[in-house]
C-alpha cells in the first residue's frame, strides 16, 4: 500500500482500547460495567491465577441489563473473580481461512485440536455473516453425486441444494454422512460436529470419514461438555470457511451433525440472558438463529454449498419444533427409520417419507419417471404389509398389491447399500429405470 493510501485511513484508525471491570458472575452470565460494546463482539478478560500467572479468556456480549454488559465466555468460568479486568475488542468472533487447513480437525474458534500452530498465509473472516441476496442466487440446475443409491436414485440432490436428514438417535446418521463424505463429487467437504460425545469425534473421523474422506475434508468439532457458546461458534465457523471456499468457486459439501444441538445450545444461552422459553421450552433467538444460521448456504455467483444438516428428532417424532421449522427452511428432507435399521436396512432411508424439492427440476424425465413408479409400488406395499403378513391377503385379488409383493424385494435390494460401496450416479439411475421397467412390464 503506497504512503497516501496509509495517511488516507489514518483518520478513520481506532487507537483507544476500552475496558470494564467483572462486577459479577451468574451462573452461565458474566456481568461487567463496561466496555463500551456491541451484540457479538469479542472481549478478552484478563485473569491473574497462581498456577498459571496472567491468563486472558474470550467471552461474547450476548446482551445488556440496564447499564451493565453480559458476557458468556468460551471457556470456563472457573479462574473469573470480580475486578478482572474487560478489554473490548469491538469485533465478532474471527477465524483464519485457507487451502493449508484441509485435512485439519479445528475447534470453534479455528484452531487445530493437534496443537499445532496455524500455518501462514491465511485469510481472517468473521464467522458470522449474512445470506447471499435471493436475487443473486442462480437457480439449481446440475445434479450432485453422493454416492450413495438410495439419495441418487430416489432423492437426487442438487448443486447448491439444502438437504435435512432427519432421525432418532442411533439410526445411522453420522453413517450416512461419512459415506457421502467419502463419495462425493464435491470439491471439498467442510463437516461440523456439534455436541458430539468425545468418543465419537474419533470415531467418526477414523471410521466413519477414514483417510481418503480426511484428505478432502475440514473438520471443526464442539464436543458436548464445552460450553453452549463454543457449540454455537462451531456451526458459525464451518459456514464461514465453507463461503470462504465457495467464494472461490469451488463446489462445497457442508455437513452439520447435528443442527437440534445447536438450537439446543442456543436455548441455553437465552434461557441464562432471560428470554422467556416459548415453544416447548425453546426460547424466541433459537428460532431467530435456524434460519440466519441455514439461508447462509446454497449457491451465490461464484460458487455453490450443498448441505446437509442432521436433525435428531425427540423420541421419533417429525413434528417436534426444531423439526418442523428446519423442514420448512431447507430445500428437501431425508428421513432415517428406526424399523427399517431394526430390520438391518442401511442406510434406513424411508424414501416414502423423504423429499427432494428440486428433484423434478434436475433430472432427466426417464428417471424422475422410474422413481416415482418404485416409490408407488413400495407405497402399495406398506400400506398391505399388515394384511400380507398376517396371511390376510389373498393372491390374486388386486394386481397392485400383487406386483408390490413381487417387486418389494428387489426395491429394497436397490436401497441397501454397504457403508464402503460407492456407486456413482449413472449407474445407480441405470438400476433404478431397469428395475422401474421390469417392474411395469411384468
Amino acid at each position: 500500500m503506497k504512503t497516501a493510501q496509509l495517511i488516507e485511513h489514518i483518520p478513520n484508525l481506532n487507537t483507544f482500547k476500552k475496558f470494564g471491570r467483572v462486577t459479577r458472575v451468574v451462573g452461565l452470565m458474566i456481568e461487567s460495567r463496561g466496555p463500551e460494546s456491541s451484540i457479538g463482539d469479542v472481549c478478552k478478560i484478563h485473569v491473574q491465577t497462581v498456577q498459571h500467572g496472567q491468563q486472558t479468556i474470550l467471552a461474547e456480549v450476548v446482551g445488556f441489563r440496564d447499564e451493565i454488559v453480559v458476557l458468556m465466555p468460551f471457556s470456563s468460568l472457573r479462574e473469573i473473580s470480580i475486578g478482572c479486568l474487560v478489554e473490548g475488542t469491538g469485533k465478532p468472533l474471527e477465524v483464519k481461512v485457507g487451502p493449508e487447513l484441509i485435512g485439519k480437525i479445528l475447534d470453534s474458534m479455528g484452531n487445530p485440536y493437534d496443537g499445532y500452530t496455524l500455518p501462514k498465509g491465511l485469510v481472517t473472516v468473521q464467522t458470522e455473516r449474512q445470506p447471499p441476496n435471493p436475487m443473486t442466487r442462480p437457480p439449481i440446475s446440475e445434479r450432485m453425486e453422493v454416492g450413495v443409491k438410495a439419495i441418487d436414485g430416489m432423492l437426487t440432490i442438487g448443486t447448491g441444494q439444502r438437504v435435512g436428514i432427519f432421525a432418532g438417535s442411533g439410526v445411522g446418521k453420522s453413517t450416512l454422512l461419512g459415506m457421502i463424505a467419502r463419495n462425493t463429487k464435491a470439491d471439498l467437504n467442510v463437516i461440523a460436529l456439534v455436541g458430539e460425545r468425545g468418543r465419537e469425534v474419533r470415531e467418526f473421523i477414523e471410521r466413519d470419514l477414514g483417510p481418503e474422506g480426511l484428505s478432502r475434508s475440514i473438520v471443526v468439532a464442539a464436543t458436548s461438555d464445552q460450553p453452549a457458546l463454543m457449540r454455537i461458534k462451531a456451526a458459525f465457523t464451518a459456514t464461514a470457511i465453507a463461503e470462504y471456499f465457495r467464494d472461490r468457486g469451488m463446489n462445497v459439501m457442508l455437513m452439520m451433525d447435528s443442527v437440534t444441538r445447536v438450537a439446543m445450545a442456543q436455548r441455553e444461552v437465552g434461557l441464562a440472558v432471560g428470554e422467556p422459553p416459548a415453544t416447548r421450552g425453546y426460547t424466541p433467538s433459537v428460532f431467530a438463529i435456524l434460519p440466519s444460521l441455514l439461508e447462509r448456504t446454497g449457491t451465490n455467483l461464484k460458487g455453490s454449498i450443498t448441505a446437509f444438516y442432521t436433525v435428531l428428532v425427540d423420541g421419533d417424532d417429525m413434528n417436534e419444533p426444531i423439526a418442523d421449522t428446519v423442514r420448512g427452511i431447507l430445500d428437501g428432507h431425508i428421513v432415517l427409520d428406526r424399523t427399517l435399521a431394526n430390520k438391518g436396512q442401511y442406510p434406513a432411508i424411508n424414501v416414502l417419507k423423504s423429499v427432494s424439492r428440486l428433484m423434478n427440476h434436475i433430472a432427466e424425465p426417464e428417471h424422475v419417471k422410474a422413481a416415482e413408479r418404485l416409490r408407488e409400488l413400495y407405497y402399495t406395499y406398506a400400506k398391505s404389509e399388515d394384511l400380507i403378513n398376517i396371511g390376510a391377503y389373498k393372491r390374486g385379488t388386486s394386481r397392485e398389491i400383487d406386483e408390490a409383493i413381487q417387486y418389494e424385494p428387489l426395491i429394497t435390494a436397490f436401497l441397501k447399500q454397504g457403508y464402503k460401496d460407492h456407486i456413482s450416479m449413472e449407474q445407480a439411475v441405470n438400476e433404478l429405470i431397469t428395475l422401474a421397467n421390469g417392474g411395469a412390464s411384468s
